[in-house]
């Protein structure tokens, strides 16, 4: 542990930070292996006491970009849900929270579109229709 202050809540902030710092210590470590390492952000700030760090270790693409699965999988299934292969990791606006789509489970035909929410990073499920929806709705002038 450091000599500085000891922390005894945390903040969005102070997550961003400390996630930041152990992503850069790990950086090291997948090198070794010949691996990359890309940061996922945090989840989980309950209540300002503990946060889970997401991090993602994989095997480099031939352009040295970390494989990202959720990634590859929207793009594939993207129009059959009436998206756009592009709008993985787009923003959308809905009940006043900012949400980014993360992925597409078609194991779930009701709500197969997944998306965090966006201060908190908090997972949630929407229908394909409504993100569709939202999505257009915010392209409009």
């Amino acid at each position: 542990m450091s000599k500085g202050k000891r922390m005894t809540r945390l903040t969005p902030a102070d997550c961003e930070e400390i996630q930041t710092r152990m992503l850069e210590a790990c950086r090291k470590i997948v090198a070794d292996h010949g691996l990359v390492i890309e940061g996922a952000g945090w989840r989980g700030l309950d209540s300002g006491f503990a946060f889970e760090p997401v991090f993602r270790v994989s095997v480099p693409t031939s352009d040295g970009m970390p494989f990202n699965l959720e990634k590859d999988m929207f793009a594939y299934l993207a129009q059959r849900y009436g998206l756009a292969p592009s709008d993985f990791g787009r923003e959308f606006t809905t009940g006043g929270e900012r949400f980014r789509i993360t992925g597409i489970d078609p194991k779930r035909p009701r709500y197969p579109i997944s998306a965090e929410r966006v201060p908190d990073r908090r997972g949630f499920k929407f229908t394909a229709e409504n993100v569709a929806m939202l999505l257009n709705a915010q392209a409009e002038p």
